[in-house]
């Protein structure tokens, strides 16, 4: 069964609104489309997923996905996270693949990371909870369309409760640098308390004072 990433992407005029108090317009968008690079990097450096789909309909975050090889989905990308990991998730279930959903504000990820993921999709279902324990910052399904994601505040207690109404055993994964998001500006502080090479680091040292 082929295995998908699918990384869902906002509009680049709309991202980050939480961290407005911390960072301009410029600046958010930039670390929107830095983190979203980090992501892209990190999994076209993953050979073991048959490839890599941004859900999308902002035209900077679809070239610079088209510049790491990655599909673009159209269909309903601008309706919201959950819609448009569904349509995607049902067009890879009637092809018979998988689907592991991340965000594309964890540039911490690294492939390592991915490949734990990916040795426990023989659970059928595995999630990586958000550091706060309440959202789902990383879900794979195999077959893609086996349990259904809506995304949004404490998803991961209704997802796991989704997948064991399917007799299913979640696998349930302790990944830190999965589990960093960046939203709000608690977020972009422990960011910016871990060292690290990624491309959102470097941009916020250029332009935010320290």
């Amino acid at each position: 069964m082929n295995l998908f990433a699918v990384v869902p992407v906002k509009e680049l005029p709309a991202a980050k609104q939480r961290l407005a108090l911390a960072l301009d317009a410029g600046t958010r968008r930039a670390l929107a489309l830095a983190m979203l690079e980090d992501v892209l990097a990190c999994l076209a450096a993953v050979p073991r997923l048959a490839g890599t789909i941004v859900a999308t309909v902002d035209p900077q975050a679809a070239a610079l996905a088209a510049r790491y090889g990655a599909t673009i989905s159209r269909e309903d990308a601008a309706a919201g996270h959950s819609e448009a990991v569904a349509a995607v998730a049902r067009r890879l279930a009637r092809d018979g693949a998988a689907m592991l959903t991340l965000p594309a504000d964890i540039p911490l990820m690294e492939p390592a990371d991915v490949a734990h993921l990916i040795d426990a999709r023989a659970a059928g279902f595995a999630i990586v909870p958000a550091r706060d324990g309440q959202g789902s910052n990383a879900v794979l399904c195999a077959p893609a369309a086996l349990v259904p994601l809506r995304f949004g505040g404490a998803s991961c207690a209704p997802h796991l409760a989704a997948a064991r109404a399917r007799g299913l055993v979640p696998a349930v994964l302790d990944l830190p640098r999965i589990a960093l998001d960046i939203d709000d500006a608690a977020d972009l502080a422990a960011f910016l308390a871990m060292p690290s090479q990624s491309r959102a680091r470097a941009l916020l040292a250029a332009r935010v004072p320290a």
